[in-house]
């Protein structure tokens, strides 16, 4: 593969280390070029301005801006393939379920410095989501018309459901599941739902 037609990535990562290790990783793919790395967001898109990646690999904790902010901007403004790679964002956790929600195709852990079992499984693991994650087609994020508080339960935020729309659903639901990458499918399979259909059970 020619370097016209390599995946280029943009590394965004407050460490100097981390840049370099996620550099040498995805480096060694001949399929995957690195542009550039930057050490927060606002750096990060002076680089874009100078050079459109197919990819962006982003952290979270950074000065400046924090990566699950930036991740938002982007989707909102010029969505651009995002792989989430921190250590604070493992499954499941409230980190992980946010930069889902605003786009993110991918989420890893950031590679340990050191460790060379860990590194040769992380090269395995970070270079198959940047080349997954540039086959995504995204679409812009749209921010919901309500703000979730901590400190609102569910019903507090959601309204509830009028008797009419519990008689209409309730012998009728659809169970939808999708990887971490399949988000974005996801939603515009929501988008399209009429709004009569039956109820949707998301795993």
């Amino acid at each position: 593969m020619n370097s016209g037609n390599k995946i280029k990535v943009l590394i965004v990562d407050d460490s100097a280390i981390v840049r370099q290790t996620i550099s040498e990783l995805l480096s060694s793919d001949p399929d995957i070029d690195i542009i550039g790395s930057a050490p927060d967001p606002y750096v990060a898109v002076e680089k874009i301005k100078k050079g459109m990646p197919d990819v962006i690999t982003l952290d979270i904790e950074m000065p400046r801006m924090d990566g699950i902010t930036f991740l938002q901007k982007i989707m909102t403004q010029h969505p651009i393939p995002v792989v989430i790679c921190s250590s604070v964002a493992k499954l499941g956790s409230e980190n992980a379920l946010r930069a889902i929600e605003y786009g993110a195709v991918e989420i890893i852990e950031k590679p340990k410095i050191g460790t060379q079992a860990f590194l040769k499984e992380s090269k395995i693991r970070i270079c198959d989501a940047v080349k997954a994650a540039s086959k995504a087609r995204l679409k812009p994020y749209k921010t919901i018309g309500f703000i979730v508080e901590k400190k609102l339960s569910a019903d507090a935020v959601i309204p509830k459901p009028s008797v009419n729309r519990v008689i209409q659903t309730t012998d009728k639901i659809v169970v939808a599941g999708a990887s971490t990458g399949g988000t974005e499918a996801l939603r515009i399979f929501l988008e399209a739902f009429p709004d009569d259909g039956p109820g949707i059970v998301i795993v």
